[in-house]
């Protein structure tokens, strides 16, 4: 028989996660066994008091439970994933860059989550979006401004954490110079170590002084401070960078380690796991696709690590202290009495402050009742599938959805019968066809693009009106329809 306190102290390093809206008896169980928590996911998310009651059910195996979620506003929403968030994210806070706003939009986010038992948000995004293609930061980040960043970041976390629960902002030691997914493979940043103390790391900096409980790590590979692993692997940027230099005492945690860019490079969840405590992690979410067999796999890959020598007790012991620590924390920081009403949020915050992003370059005298054309996009792995758009803002306005390399550029000009055109896109300029799609169209009809996404630096000729939203969520969409005219 194995040793039950050994397994218990393993436990206590693990973020698991479970299928459905109902914890399913084995979540729970683990949880009294001594695991550190679950993450939620869109599909654990069906309505408040669906949630409030299952977070209940997990503090009722035990009281200091971590309950984590993703919810960073914006594009990435799991609270609001069936209809778009009502706040806007970080791209249109940094471009209103109003540190105040920033702290209670991010109050206000805090407060749903303390009214239905979640204790972690696993935001804000603290990365500098410098590389326009940035496939999976972009509108997550408060933009492409260190100092801008590092402000924001630390309104972010304050005012999460000024309602009671703990925030953790990521991804150390920074993803936005990435032209790369670590869902899908393990991206490299070649920086020097000067670069990135200029460019990524102050506003990591700033969250620490303004004391987040918890850090992210990013699989991500800075072979200046990596080697060939990624950062999530690395004792230099882990212990020495985030620790020795930066002064961070909270709880690192992994992002999920089913992902290609720590899965792949460690050859399993498993060993990725030993790998990321040993280079100084504290709590490991293990992923979203995960059942009682994958966790005790992960369990018992650790132990057999202490066992041969690979991993020291000693550093699984400091791990699971720091996990409950923040455990703690978040005990005392939570209402006792759940669920409880959310702190009152003034009507609109999210709106009126998507409305202040709202950029327009360009003119919309005239547009009257336009064709609206949405452009798909494919969703990333962190937002998944939320709708995003103008349909559900227009009053009375026709709109039709098109893949840009299979649209035809004549049958659109047809379906618009004389009308102006209204393109609406994320990303549209690394977008396949995108690009071609809308000059192909500017050349022949009166056409206004409205970029939810990333707008980068790319501005097509020949259009009457360029609107940048900076994200997706449904507050951007209604704030976009408003400035179009296109609202009752």
């Amino acid at each position: 028989m194995g040793d039950p306190g050994l397994r218990r102290l393993v436990l206590g390093t693990l973020l698991a996660a479970y299928p459905g809206p109902v914890p399913p008896d084995w979540a729970v169980d683990l949880v009294a066994e001594g695991l550190a928590g679950h993450t939620l996911f869109g599909t654990n998310v069906h309505d408040p008091a669906q949630l409030a009651a299952s977070t209940a059910a997990l503090r009722a195996a035990r009281p200091d439970v971590l309950v984590a979620i993703d919810e960073e506003g914006g594009d990435v929403t799991r609270l609001a994933h069936a209809t778009g968030s009502p706040y806007p994210g970080n791209a249109a806070l940094g471009a209103v860059d109003d540190t105040t706003l920033t702290h209670r939009i991010y109050a206000a986010i805090g407060a749903e989550l303390a009214a239905v038992g979640v204790t972690v948000d696993l935001a804000p995004t603290v990365d500098v979006n410098t590389a326009d293609d940035n496939p999976v930061i972009g509108t997550r980040a408060f933009g492409a401004d260190p100092a801008r960043v590092a402000a924001h970041s630390a309104a972010a976390v304050t005012g999460l954490q000024s309602v009671g629960v703990a925030a953790c902002a990521k991804h150390f030691p920074g993803h936005g110079a990435t032209i790369a997914d670590s869902h899908h493979e393990l991206p490299t940043v070649d920086a020097d170590a000067a670069l990135l103390r200029a460019r990524d790391l102050p506003p990591f900096a700033a969250v620490v002084d303004a004391g987040v409980q918890a850090v992210m790590t990013a699989h991500i590979r800075v072979p200046a401070l990596t080697g060939d692993g990624p950062a999530t692997f690395s004792r230099a940027v882990l212990v020495d960078l985030l620790r020795g230099e930066y002064g961070f005492t909270g709880a690192v945690i992994t992002d999920a380690l089913e992902m290609k860019g720590a899965a792949v490079a460690a050859g399993g969840v498993g060993s990725a796991a030993v790998r990321a405590l040993a280079a100084g992690a504290d709590l490991l979410c293990v992923g979203a696709k995960v059942d009682a067999a994958l966790v005790e796999r992960v369990v018992a890959e650790i132990i057999g690590a202490i066992g041969d020598g690979r991993l020291d007790r000693a550093r699984v012991e400091q791990a699971a202290g720091r996990a409950a620590a923040l455990a703690a924390w978040t005990l005392d920081a939570l209402p006792r009495d759940l669920p409880v009403p959310p702190a009152p949020v003034p009507a609109g915050l999210g709106y009126q402050a998507a409305r202040r992003a709202v950029r327009v370059e360009g003119d919309l005298t005239g547009l009257g009742r336009p064709l609206v054309v949405q452009v798909y996009a494919a969703a990333t792995i962190a937002e998944g599938r939320v709708p995003w758009g103008l349909g559900p803002h227009l009053s009375d306005v026709a709109q039709v959805r098109v893949i840009a390399t299979e649209a035809d550029p004549a049958a659109v000009g047809r379906l618009a019968a004389g009308r102006p055109i209204v393109l609406v896109g994320r990303h549209l300029h690394r977008l396949p066809g995108g690009p071609a799609l809308v000059g192909a169209l500017a050349a022949t009809h009166s056409v206004t693009v409205v970029e939810m996404g990333w707008p980068g630096r790319w501005r097509p000729e020949g259009v009457r009106a360029f609107v940048t939203t900076y994200g997706a969520s449904h507050a951007n969409g209604r704030a976009a329809a408003e400035a179009l005219g296109l609202t009752d």
